[in-house]
């Protein structure tokens, strides 16, 4: 069965195709659909939901959606929902187009001057996490909402960015428990604790049992 996935992220449709199976995965420009909703929502969800229902609207079938981003402890949360838009402290969110690399070093030079006006040397631990809310969409008024997370920490700087797995700000994110960044985890492993992959896992069975009594 074919599932739409709200998005025009290449990277997304391939940890969705890895997470569900690359024949169900299906996204708007696949069939040369025009899909770009704004996503003005306030919070994780409720940017998937947007993108959700209006990807239902064309389609009229399941369809999945999330919206994902980096948190970080010592910014208050932020970049948060503006994670894709991230353009530093002192600019409007999406005001200037950055390269990721320039993105990761932006948040990392902003969090550690955040902790050094905070008293805090260059051994301190910078708590952060990826947040994904997912949404499975069956009908009008009809969904249901999954937010995970994976908990992990900023490295110092730019140069101890490592892997080449993943995408987006996974080269700056350290698990301890792997002794790695999310971007030198496998896919397998990544698969396993990602915020995308237990979300996704929760989606799975629920479409699975939703669709039976649909």
């Amino acid at each position: 069965m074919k599932i739409f996935a709200a998005t025009g992220n290449l990277h997304k449709k391939k940890e969705l195709s890895e997470l569900f199976s690359p024949d169900e995965i299906c996204i708007p420009s696949d069939l040369g659909l025009d899909f770009d909703p704004e996503e003005n929502g306030n919070s994780f969800i409720a940017n998937s939901l947007i993108k959700a229902e209006a990807l239902w609207r064309i389609t009229k079938t399941p369809v999945i959606a999330d919206d994902s981003g980096i948190c970080v402890d010592i910014l208050d949360g932020r970049p948060g929902i503006y994670s894709a838009r991230y353009s530093g402290k002192n600019k409007l969110p999406g005001s200037e187009e950055y390269t990721q690399k320039e993105k990761n070093t932006l948040l990392l030079e902003e969090a550690w001057e955040a902790a050094s006006r905070k008293g805090l040397g260059k051994d301190a631990v910078l708590t952060c996490r990826f947040v994904c809310a997912m949404v499975l969409y069956l009908g009008k008024d009809r969904f249901i909402s999954v937010q995970e997370t994976i908990e992990g920490q900023l490295v110092r700087n730019i140069d101890e960015a490592n892997g080449k797995g993943g995408f987006g700000y996974d080269p700056i994110v350290y698990l301890p428990e792997f002794h790695k960044t999310i971007a030198e985890l496998t896919e397998e492993e990544k698969n396993k604790i990602s915020h995308r992959g237990k979300a996704a896992k929760k989606i799975k069975t629920i479409l699975e049992k939703s669709l039976s009594f649909s």
